[in-house]
């Protein structure tokens, strides 16, 4: 065998190929994501969605919880929770907010959202008759559907936090 042959110069050969091709799959091979590629339309809807779960939460949500809305106060005062409850699912759902729109803390944020939810739902249910129970279901939906999308980002921060630790 001529050294261009064993070089992998003449691509007829059937073992230079057979080499070649093993030689690329180890040099390129890259680690499979986490989650299979979406349609870019798919992913900017998701994106949209997620704009807007955290617009309401940070402004129509929060907001009046921060700056004690007479609404959002009188409510609080009602079930005996005070400005302090008020002050504190206020911070929470700015917090759940601004982490939306953070890729690592995406999937994260929209699950601790729901479980909020799952609260509001309940204190709607017993504090004021179901009044406006629907709301946090309905908010639900999204958040649930945004936290199974962006999962493969929970590896990712998974990873970022044992760095972390380590460094101490």
């Amino acid at each position: 065998m001529s050294s261009g042959a064993a070089g992998g110069l003449y691509p007829d050969s059937s073992t230079d190929r057979s080499a070649q091709e093993i030689a690329m799959s180890e040099t390129t091979a890259s680690p499979a994501p986490a989650v299979p590629a979406r349609p870019r339309g798919l992913r900017a809807a998701l994106r949209v969605v997620q704009v807007l779960l955290a617009l309401f939460f940070a402004v129509a949500s929060a907001l009046p919880k921060l700056i004690a809305h007479s609404s959002a106060a009188d409510t609080f005062a009602e079930m005996g929770w005070g400005d302090t409850g008020m002050y504190a699912i206020g911070v929470l759902e700015l917090t759940g907010a601004v982490a939306l729109l953070v890729p690592v803390l995406q999937s994260v944020a929209a699950t601790a959202l729901s479980a909020l939810m799952v609260g509001a739902f309940v204190v709607q249910l017993t504090y004021f008759d179901g009044a406006n129970a629907a709301t946090p279901l309905i908010l639900m939906v999204p958040l649930l559907v945004v936290a199974r999308a962006r999962r493969g980002h929970n590896e990712e921060l998974r990873r970022l936090l044992r760095a972390r630790v380590r460094r101490g």
